[in-house]
């Protein structure tokens, strides 16, 4: 990697996700700058398109800007200073004003790897703008009150339709990248061991989806107020609700039910990805590790969630630092006991359940 790289690639990276850098410091040598450069430019395309001060259409032109210099389809330089002096955390400032310099990154892979960088980050970029275009009118006003509330929402809030939609958005943002991770880890880690590539591919997208819907769940709150529900329309209508219903904590009662089954959903992506990871070649310790982390916070969170009074936004659920620190080093001396690393998942789930 050229000179640049290493701040980029460690600095930078923890800075803009010290929970995702723990990954990706366990990661082999062999595939941790490709997936850490993915991921740090899906994080400035994710600046771009969080950027609420200025206008939906500037964002979608600085996304096409910046997607199209990923691709290879341009060579105009990038210029985000002005997106980069209103970002309110520095490390997203940093972000966008050293584009150039991640970009000039991508073309010191192999082209086997930049055609995955590029076809992953597609994809994402896509989903961004996807959530950008259908959520344009979030901000409007409406004199409708919320359910179990005397105060009027004054806001519209606009949900997904279709269950068909939630799973292309979870696809596009985050299944995509299980995707790609497998693409990675088959190509340079081990290309001849003998794996169910359809399995491994099919249980991979499954992984991501999964950590997206927990993460949907966990930020439903903070979504409504601003204007965008991610629970389809058509699953709440079947429990007589409304997106601008759920603005209200006293609803929680009626909305339990549609929260479970999307908990239930999310908990079963999990498990496929945890299927996934022990498939993975034993002695791939380290790339089984980076998969068993995010899973099993998944599930320490849905576990979580099933005992919250999850449309509250007071009580927004979240894993504090040492009990991912007591996973982690749980996991780390479980990892030689086969039996007992694999139960893992299902210690987990039969908790969650209690809950």
């Amino acid at each position: 990697m050229g000179e640049r790289s290493p701040d980029l690639l460690t600095v930078l990276l923890e800075q803009v996700s010290r929970t995702f850098y723990r990954t990706m410091r366990i990661l082999p040598g062999a595939i941790r700058p490709q997936i850490s450069l993915a991921y740090l430019l899906a994080r400035t395309t994710d600046t771009i398109a969080d950027t609420e001060i200025i206008s939906v259409e500037r964002r979608l032109e600085a996304l096409e800007s910046l997607r199209a210099r990923i691709l290879g389809t341009s060579d105009a330089c990038l210029d985000f200073g002005e997106l980069a002096r209103i970002q309110g955390l520095p490390a997203e400032k940093i972000l966008l004003e050293r584009c150039e310099d991640a970009l000039a990154l991508l073309s010191q892979f192999s082209n086997e790897d930049q055609e995955c960088i590029r076809e992953v980050l597609n994809t994402i970029t896509s989903g961004q703008e996807l959530d950008l275009k259908r959520f344009s009118r979030q901000g409007e006003t409406t004199g409708e009150p919320a359910r179990g509330d005397a105060r009027p929402t004054g806001q519209i809030i606009i949900a997904l339709q279709t269950e068909a939609e939630l799973d292309d958005y979870t696809y596009r943002v985050a299944g995509c990248v299980g995707e790609f991770w497998t693409k990675m880890c088959r190509a340079h880690l081990f290309p001849k061991a003998n794996l169910d590539d359809n399995f491994l591919m099919t249980n991979g997208i499954r992984f991501g989806k999964g950590l997206q819907l927990v993460n949907i769940l966990r930020d439903l709150p903070r979504d409504l107020r601003i204007g965008r529900c991610y629970i389809p329309h058509e699953a709440l209508i079947s429990f007589g609700l409304k997106p601008n219903d759920l603005l209200s904590p006293l609803n929680q009662p009626k909305f339990l039910p549609v929260c479970e089954k999307y908990l239930d959903i999310a908990q079963e992506h999990l498990a496929a990805g945890w299927n996934y990871t022990n498939l993975l070649p034993r002695s791939e310790c380290r790339v089984r590790l980076a998969c068993a982390w995010p899973i099993l916070i998944g599930a320490k969170t849905i576990q979580k969630l099933r005992s919250a009074t999850i449309l509250d936004p007071a009580q927004r659920v979240k894993i504090g630092r040492d009990e991912v620190r007591n996973l982690i080093c749980k996991s780390v001396m479980l990892y030689p006991f086969a039996r007992a690393w694999e139960s893992q998942f299902a210690s987990a789930i039969r908790m969650s359940k209690c809950c």
